[in-house]
């Protein structure tokens, strides 16, 4: 199923899309109180206006660096090596709900930056809470995915990723998380094998597979 949230004038609900369009799904709320009460099936009348929103407001962003590819180019601007922690210690940074919007939406471009950038991101989004959580079981706790924009300011990025902390300013300000159209879950897709890319404007800016990830899910939930 592919889930998304929608306004059609009357509020966020929940819907679900189809070839057709949005189905509404009965349930008055947010994304994540329609995981939380189990995901419930309801509703069936068609929207025919419905405006997509971000599909879900989540209550912590978690961004790891998975691609090896991409912490080459990254690293490589400050002329440093990958350390070799990296290809060990699944690593991420924490980003603030806040800052998420959603699909068709104007992203605001901060008066202190030049260098806006994409980044493609595969998002897996927990179902349940969990804690201490095995490799093993990692896959359980997966309801599903969506994609993920993590807009960077590169300029801002480069001074602050010598200091050994953040980023701050680079990644986070509103409108800097990027989530949607919809959210495919878990049993929509294979995500050890997704083909990934970016077009802008129509044309191809970039593109990579998830098959890439050096860790996997599994590895960076637990």
């Amino acid at each position: 199923m592919r889930l998304v949230t929608y306004d059609a004038g009357a509020g966020p609900r929940v819907g679900a899309l189809d070839g057709a369009g949005v189905v509404d799904l009965g349930f008055d709320g947010d994304m994540v109180a329609f995981i939380e009460a189990g995901a419930p099936p309801g509703g069936g009348e068609r929207i025919d206006d419905a405006r997509l929103l971000a599909p879900l407001r989540p209550r912590s962003l978690r961004d790891f660096l998975a691609f090896e590819g991409h912490m080459k180019n990254a690293l490589s601007r400050l002329g440093r090596p990958i350390p070799d922690e990296w290809y060990d210690v699944p690593a991420y940074y924490k980003g603030m709900p806040d800052t998420v919007i959603g699909p068709e939406t104007d992203i605001p471009w901060p008066p202190w930056t030049d260098r806006l950038d994409h980044e493609l991101e595969l998002a897996a989004i927990i179902g349940r809470r969990v804690r201490d959580v095995s490799v093993a079981d990692a896959a359980g706790c997966i309801f599903g995915y969506t994609i993920w924009n993590d807009v960077s300011a590169r300029d801002v990025q480069a001074r602050e990723l010598p200091v050994g902390m953040g980023p701050a300013k680079a990644k986070d300000w509103d409108g800097a998380n990027v989530l949607g159209p919809c959210i495919a879950t878990a049993d929509e897709l294979d995500a050890a094998e997704l083909a990934m890319r970016v077009r802008v404007n129509g044309e191809l800016w970039g593109e990579d597979t998830s098959a890439h990830m050096h860790q996997t899910f599994e590895d960076m939930i637990a």
